[in-house]
């Protein structure tokens, strides 16, 4: 064993007494460099300092670990027989403390690297705060704990999170299913997910529509939360209810179309009651063509916007669908209750309703119709059949009483 190593190992156990733990290589090299200078026919004070700093680095930070290494490296000494051995000896012990407590002082000034779990809660705080989704956590009775910046976006909260009550935020008309799904069914299974789409009134009064995903958490550091994690769908709703209100309106007149027409008659049916009377009126113009012949397409579009807007001013204060089947073909669904009575008098309406010229460009172009009405049972028919019906009656009107209101009544059968 070389001298070196002998007295690294004496160092090593001295160290490791005092619950410092440090490899003995890097020890062994740290003595030969001391031995080194320590010989030299040239002095080198600032080995010391370079030891010294090595062991601040190497983690030993105890402010007594220079004078406890001294107690074994005051034996450099003994391996030279130089005449200043004793005043080498000196100087590299006080350069050790030297560099020892200048590298400590840097390190102590450095902040202590993080750990694998304070990243990942930096990295998670990062997330939160900047993504786009709207993210809030709260106790199981709804109260948000935490919310992200897109949440307070999202909902345009002004004021504190810890104020905020369940529902504040929610449209009075979906408040019910929102505590049933969530309080009654989420709640206490203590597991999964609810999927909403829902009104969202926000904090300047206005109202949106936001989508959110809601998802029990069990049992986190021994408490349980609600996470839920939204996004604003507002344009995409104004954008389907924008597609729907086109599908079913006329693009010429602005009434209802046959979809709507339809849709609305379904409802009708679905809706009645026993005994419940519906109407229906199957409008057609007299001689419209020849309007079109003499005067062009545009001008018969003006005559057809007119007569919509008659009809529809014709039944105003009645329970009344005005509809475009297209052409000069319109329809006006009478909803029940109703009787032939009733139904015969919105028909002679609709006719008086023409009798003035429509005035167009400056001309002034007579309009008349013929009319086809049916009352019948609601519960007894349907849609389809309905116009049918009226269709029935509208071509016995234009075969035999032009510019007249037939009218039929269905009897169910026995």
């Amino acid at each position: 064993m070389s001298d070196a190593e002998h007295l690294a190992g004496m160092w090593w156990q001295v160290l490791t007494t005092a619950g410092w733990q440090v490899p003995e290589s890097s020890l062994v090299g740290w003595v030969e460099e001391l031995l080194a200078t320590m010989t030299a026919a040239e002095f080198d004070p600032d080995a010391g300092a370079r030891v010294g700093a090595g062991l601040a680095t190497a983690g030993l930070r105890d402010a007594t670990v220079p004078a406890v290494s001294a107690g074994v490296l005051f034996r450099l000494a003994e391996h030279t027989d130089r005449p200043d051995a004793a005043a080498r000896m000196a100087t590299v012990l006080a350069t050790l403390g030297t560099g020892y407590h200048l590298r400590r002082a840097e390190l102590l000034a450095e902040p202590e690297p993080e750990t694998e779990s304070e990243q990942r809660v930096k990295l998670f705080r990062a997330m939160f705060e900047r993504v786009s989704i709207a993210v809030a956590l709260g106790n199981v009775d709804g109260t948000p704990l935490l919310v992200n910046p897109a949440f307070v976006e999202l909902l345009g909260i002004s004021t504190e999170v810890q104020k905020i009550a369940p529902f504040d935020h929610s449209h009075p008309d979906d408040m019910e299913e929102i505590r049933t799904l969530i309080f009654d069914q989420l709640v206490p299974a203590r597991t999964g997910t609810v999927r909403l789409e829902r009104r969202t009134l926000r904090a300047d009064g206005g109202t949106g529509w936001s989508r959110f995903a809601i998802t029990y958490l069990a049992d986190v550091g021994g408490k349980d939360y609600l996470m839920a994690i939204g996004e604003d769908v507002t344009e995409r709703r104004q954008l389907q209810d924008e597609l729907h209100h086109q599908a079913r309106v006329d693009a010429l007149t602005g009434l209802a179309n046959r979809r709507e027409l339809l849709e609305r008659m379904s409802a009708m049916l679905t809706a009645a009651g026993p005994g419940d009377r519906a109407g229906l009126c199957f409008v057609d113009l007299d001689r419209f063509k020849g309007i079109n012949d003499r005067f062009g397409h545009r001008i018969g579009d003006q005559v057809l916007i007119a007569v919509a807007a008659r009809l529809e001013n014709a039944v105003r204060d009645r329970d009344c669908v005005v509809a475009r089947l297209g052409g000069d073909e319109f329809v006006v669904l009478i909803l029940p209750p109703v009787d032939s009575e009733q139904v015969g008098a919105i028909g002679a309406d609709l006719l008086e309703a023409l009798a003035d010229p429509v005035a167009v460009q400056g001309h002034r172009l007579p309009v008349s119709a013929s009319i086809g009405a049916v009352v019948t049972p609601v519960t007894t028919t349907d849609a389809e059949t309905l116009l049918e019906a009226a269709d029935v009656s509208l071509y016995q009107a234009k075969t035999h009483a032009q510019g007249k209101v037939v009218l039929h009544t269905l009897v169910p059968p026995a």
